[in-house]
Parts: C-alpha cells; structure tokens; sequence
C-alpha cells in the first residue's frame, strides 16, 4: 500500500478535494481550493482527519466522505508516508485499498443489479426499479460537481450496460479529475453502489420521492 501511494503521489499530489505537498520526511494536506490561502487552522495528527471529514462549511454532517462538500481552512502536518495513508484512509475510507486491489488486477467489480438482487429485509424491493428509474438515479445521485467524486467502474448489469446516460464519460474514467480541475489527481474508485444510491433506489421503487 506505502508503495502504490508513494508512486501515485510523484504523479501529482491531489486526491479528491485534497492537495498533497511533500515537506521533508512528512507531508502537508489542505483542500485544493486554499492552494493559495496562508490562514489556516493547523492539525498535526492523522486522526485529526476524522474531524475535518465529518461536516461541511455549513457544519452540516457529511454521510459521504467522497461527497463533493469537504470543507476548507484547515491544513493537516503528518510526519511520514504511513500518517499520510492513515489520514487519507479518514477522509476516503476505503479508497486506498480499493486503488491498491484495482492497479493489482485484483478488483472484484459489482454491477448495480447484482447488488440490488442479493439485497434483503427492507432493501429487497430496491431490485424491482426499472431501467429507466435506475438511469435517473443513478444519474442524480452519482454526478461529480453535487453527488459523490467517485469514479464509476461498475456497471448497470451483466451486459455492461453504462450505469446512466445521464453522467458524462468522464465519470466511467480514472484518468478524468472528478473535481472538474483537469488536474492530474489519485482516483476515488467506486466498485459498487453505495449504502446511498441503494436506498435512493429503494425510495424509488416505494414512491417515497418525486422520481
């Protein structure tokens, strides 16, 4: 994991919102949009991650960490590549690993029917939605500048159908920034659909919402 992240990070130091900058042995972390900003509030432990992930500016709770909304004004200090994997693991959990499995070749990918048909309890009746809903859906809740900065590797069905039209091709290419900066940046990889989009599709079905 240390070694795909060192070799990811001399391609660029940008994961999500996040901008990465080497400083000796350690690394300094701050939102990509204060690149330029001298006040800041200052953090000095990977586990101080977990606070700035947690609400938005607003102060609003974040259910989604790759949620396009992590706030700013903050810079984080960490003294070593394994602090800085822990941190990142905060503010994307999961993303390391599954980037590591990915440029492995070793990345089970679920299409959006085969998670939906092993579903049970409450979120059994999510397999019903239509294509035509999921496309909706997905479409809505997946969108990078207001939905989730992930990249899509998953597919509709076994068919590979694309999961909605409603999303350009650049949300289905890990080479593509999902911050729509065009930068060089560490994909936030999706194999699956999320606790989320699942229960939006639930909702769906159910006539909870105005789809």
């Amino acid at each position: 994991m240390p070694g795909t992240l060192d070799s990811l990070l001399s391609d660029g130091g940008h994961f999500g919102q996040i901008l990465i900058r080497k400083r000796g042995e350690g690394f300094v972390l701050c939102h990509r949009n204060d690149e330029s900003k001298n006040d800041f509030e200052t953090f000095r432990r990977a586990d101080d991650a977990i606070g700035i992930a947690r609400y938005d500016d607003a102060g609003n709770y974040r259910p989604l960490k790759t949620a396009p909304n992590l706030r700013r004004g903050w810079r984080l200090e960490v003294v070593d590549l394994n602090e800085l994997r822990r941190a990142l693991d905060y503010f994307y959990p999961g993303r390391l690993a599954v980037l590591d499995a990915w440029k492995k070749n070793r990345l089970t990918i679920t299409p959006l029917r085969e998670t939906l048909d092993r579903q049970s309890g409450m979120y059994r009746v999510a397999a019903k939605i239509s294509d035509e809903q999921a496309n909706e859906v997905v479409g809505k809740i997946c969108r990078s500048d207001s939905g989730c900065l992930r990249t899509i590797l998953w597919t509709r069905d076994k068919n590979a159908t694309v999961p909605s039209t409603k999303l350009p091709p650049e949300k289905f290419d890990p080479a593509r920034d999902q911050t729509g900066r065009a930068e060089k940046a560490i994909p936030l990889l999706c194999r699956e659909i999320c606790s989320l989009l699942l229960n939006e599709c639930r909702k769906v079905v159910k006539g909870e919402t105005d789809e």
